[in-house]
């Protein structure tokens, strides 16, 4: 279970990560973790490009990997085929937080 401390790391990490986000996708992969289910690289490929981002599979995965090990609030499943990430749940409440001030 994360710590006060633990969140506010998290929070000011995050809130980094997005103000760098000229374009929204950052936020907008967040907003899809918070739907609480699992996704691969390239689920979040296709739901990005249906909101109109000009992305390709290559970089959506250097992103959900940079968002993994900056961040540290997915959680990965590597047991298949393809990587599995979804967010952890005593991150959940932190990154709502954060998303709902951007």
């Amino acid at each position: 279970m994360a710590t006060g401390g633990t969140d506010e790391k998290i929070k000011t990490r995050l809130s980094k990560y997005l103000s760098r986000d000229e374009t929204g996708i950052r936020k907008s992969v967040l907003k899809l973790f918070l739907q609480d289910k699992a996704y691969t690289t390239g689920d979040i490929h296709g739901y990005l490009s249906e909101r109109g981002f000009d992305v390709n599979y290559r970089g959506v995965s250097a992103m959900v990997g940079l968002m993994n090990t900056r961040l540290g609030i997915l959680r990965i499943d590597v047991s298949g085929q393809h990587n599995v990430y979804s967010l952890k749940n005593e991150h959940r409440p932190v990154v709502k937080t954060v998303l709902d001030n951007y």
